[in-house]
């Protein structure tokens, strides 16, 4: 079928233009130096595929105590911003665009990374062990108190500030896949009885603050989110109501997009549709769709009306021309999970 209108101009607003709707999904490949700072490889990883719309980063944390996966890029030093500078700029100098992805693991994450106990908006713990590290077991996470909010508001405005300085075209506040802003957001990891807790409002309230930070610090932001438990989360009815708040509270802040985060983006009977569906009915703005879109599902998603951007994974792991492949409707390389070991 044709794709031709995936590669129609899209304006995110505030002066940033994509060439076509085509997102570089963020991708998680652990390939930083033991200082957490962005690589050569790196950089030449993110131009090859400068041909994207827009390259969403692959997630880099706002602190120490952030991190929950080893070898994650970080943005909270110098020597970060220095390395992430060199990617940005050979991403724009091969016509590409750039968001920074910015990440608290929370109770994903154990004390060897940083010395302390995981934070969490409860103590409650998750099962299994850290990933490429299975020596290490979860434990339980400490609830977090006022001095803990205010740091990680601090320190996600920081990133967004590194960010800028890094010379990447906005942010992608990361609220999805079961990190820490997640868990705020549903009620299997959220069981405070403070103000941060019980009702939607209290539980968005978090989120809501960091925006409002982020967007102090840098013009274009985006948020990621995941109305749909599925990693390391579980489902609660009382969910979708946080999200119908969550959704509605954002279409006045002027966001560049909401973005869905889930790995198959398929029917689910409480949202009454996909997840992406669900987004586009509570939010009016700009819609990034992610789930194992094919090109084909990326075309339909868009004719639609479900999203307005799909933003594509492993395919573009496997297919570093994959945007000039969908152009020309040429064959694309299967992924295979072997091609995690190597950045090309």
């Amino acid at each position: 079928m044709s794709h031709e209108h995936l590669f129609s101009k899209v304006d995110l607003g505030a002066g940033l233009s994509l060439n076509n709707r085509f997102i570089m999904a963020p991708m998680s490949r652990q390939m930083a130096d033991n200082q957490l700072v962005p690589t050569d490889d790196m950089a030449n990883y993110y131009a090859l595929r400068a041909q994207a719309g827009l390259i969403i980063s692959e997630a880099a944390l706002i602190s120490k105590e952030a991190q929950g996966y080893p070898n994650s890029p970080g943005l909270f030093t110098q020597e970060q911003v220095v390395g992430w500078k060199n990617i940005t700029t050979k991403v724009h100098n091969s016509g590409g665009k750039i968001f920074a992805q910015l990440w608290h693991t929370g109770r994903v994450s154990h004390s060897y990374f940083h010395g302390e106990q995981p934070i969490a908006p409860s103590a409650i713990g998750i099962e299994g062990t850290v990933p490429h590290m299975r020596e290490l077991e979860y434990g339980e996470p400490r609830s977090m108190n006022n001095k803990d909010f205010e740091k990680v508001v601090s320190d996600f405005a920081q990133a967004a500030r590194n960010a800028k300085k890094a010379g990447f075209d906005g942010v992608e506040i990361h609220g999805a896949n079961g990190y820490l802003l997640d868990q705020f957001l549903h009620f299997n990891a959220n069981q405070r009885e403070d103000e941060w807790g019980r009702t939607p409002e209290n539980m968005s309230r978090l989120l809501l603050e960091i925006i409002a930070a982020v967007k102090q610090e840098i013009q274009n932001v985006g948020v990621r989110l995941s109305p749909a438990a599925y990693f390391n989360m579980n489902h609660d009815p009382r969910d979708v109501a946080v999200f119908d708040y969550l959704l509605s509270k954002l279409n006045f802040l002027e966001l560049s997009y909401v973005h869905t985060g889930i790995f198959e983006d398929q029917h689910v009977d409480y949202l009454d549709g996909t997840v992406t569906q669900y987004i586009r009915r509570h939010y009016h703005g700009t819609v990034i769709a992610n789930g194992s879109y094919s090109p084909d599902a990326a075309s339909k998603a868009v004719s639609r009306g479900d999203a307005d951007l799909i933003a594509i994974g492993r395919p573009m792991i496997a297919n570093p021309d994959y945007i000039e492949k969908v152009r020309t409707q040429s064959p694309l390389v299967e992924y295979d999970e072997s091609m995690l070991l190597e950045l090309n």
